[in-house]
């Protein structure tokens, strides 16, 4: 079986995207049709995500209770997941190519996580 992917996201854009079938958010304000694509996460790469996107400084509106860890599973999306880096030699996180189907999250955990980082 593949690896899990993460996806980092506000609960209440999970919430909207349960009740129309797919969630279509590519990173913090900015949809899969304004990126092309959907950013995700291994295990190992969240807690540098989170910080990035949410840290110090960057939360402006949201809090730690508004976010969660979406759980996909690759094998249940019907679009293209593809492992890109950034720059050149960077590291190479996945990205899906299409919307995630509701069914292909197979856990929603709370973030940060009861132990206090990563899932």
């Amino acid at each position: 079986m593949a690896e899990l992917l993460l996806h980092l996201t506000e609960g209440p854009l999970w919430e909207a995207a349960r009740g129309l079938g797919t969630y279509e958010m590519s990173t913090r304000g900015r949809t899969l049709h304004e990126e092309g694509f959907i950013h995700c996460s291994l295990s190992h790469q969240l807690d540098e995500v989170a910080e990035t996107l949410y840290g110090a400084g960057s939360r402006a509106g949201v809090s730690d209770q508004d976010l969660v860890v979406l759980v996909i599973d690759p094998a249940r999306l019907p679009v293209p997941v593809r492992y890109e880096s950034a720059a050149s030699g960077a590291e190479e996180f996945p990205h899906i190519y299409g919307p995630v189907p509701v069914e292909a999250v197979v856990e929603v955990r709370p973030w940060p996580s009861e132990e206090g980082g990563s899932v």
